[in-house]
């Protein structure tokens, strides 16, 4: 099965939509969104990226994490991680009291990329 992994161009159109009216825009001026989301590509490219969930959760955590947007970042995290299952043929109803606490631990480094990969398994199975 081939892993579709989301653009730079693709997360920047989804943060877009996430912000409210008022909110910074655009991205932080020493934060790279290409370079985080390079790093998912190696790890595919090494085999290090073994499912759909894996890849999700590397799309969350590198965007949460690489505080790449000036304000958005954990919404955008999600958003991104959502789209990224649904290009790959997984759909999630999501109990928002559960995935936004969980979103920030992620951001904050308290939940890692296995996992939230692990929760994302048990969500659909």
């Amino acid at each position: 099965m081939t892993l579709l992994l989301l653009s730079p161009g693709q997360v920047r159109a989804i943060h877009d939509a996430v912000l409210n009216p008022g909110e910074l825009t655009g991205e932080a001026l020493d934060k790279s969104l290409e370079g985080a989301l390079a790093r998912i590509v190696n790890r595919l490219a090494y085999g290090m990226i073994g499912d759909v969930f894996d890849l999700a959760a590397a799309c969350a955590v590198a965007v949460a994490t690489g505080h790449c947007f000036n304000d958005g970042n954990k919404r955008s995290a999600h958003q991104a991680m959502d789209v990224g299952l649904d290009v790959n043929d997984i759909q999630i109803n999501w109990a928002f009291d559960e995935i936004g606490p969980l979103i920030i631990e992620v951001a904050q480094g308290l939940v890692d990329e296995g996992e939230l990969a692990q929760w994302l398994r048990a969500k659909v199975g």
